[in-house]
């Protein structure tokens, strides 16, 4: 199973006692492939950074481009669908571009993609997603 996860997502789901960690752990157990651009994976940094500190966010930034079970999505096409915030649709782009079964996220400005009806992508949220890992055993 493919996901993009926003960084919210993941920001959740780092922390040891976090009930999110199933998602890290799956994705470090080879259950999930995580897609990610080069956008995505200096936005984590950035984030990361601010919520701990410039080594751990190095740390986890080496693991993920390091893990054979994260893919470089290279972005060959922006569909720019988000306008609340811009920002946002690098998610987007990573997630249709590398034919993601999931973009994880609990942004309400994801929202306006269940409005439109192409190009087709699921959102589903942090809560939800862990759902799904429990029906793969994960």
């Amino acid at each position: 199973m493919k996901i993009v996860l926003d960084t919210n997502s993941l920001l959740v789901s780092i922390g040891r006692d976090s009930k999110y960690r199933p998602i890290f752990d799956a994705l470090l157990t080879g259950k999930i492939k995580l897609l990610i651009s080069n956008d995505i994976i200096n936005e984590y940094v950035e984030k990361i950074s601010e919520k701990t500190n410039a080594l751990i966010a190095e740390n986890i930034s080496n693991l993920l481009i390091s893990s054979p079970d994260v893919e470089k999505v290279e972005i060959y096409f922006k569909w720019s669908i988000i306008n609340k915030d811009a920002d946002d649709n690098k998610f987007v782009d990573c997630a249709l571009n590398g034919q993601a079964n999931f973009l994880v996220t609990d942004d309400k400005h994801f929202n306006v993609l269940k409005d439109v009806g192409f190009p087709p992508l699921t959102i589903i949220r942090t809560t939800a997603f862990l759902e799904e890992l429990k029906k793969l055993g994960g």
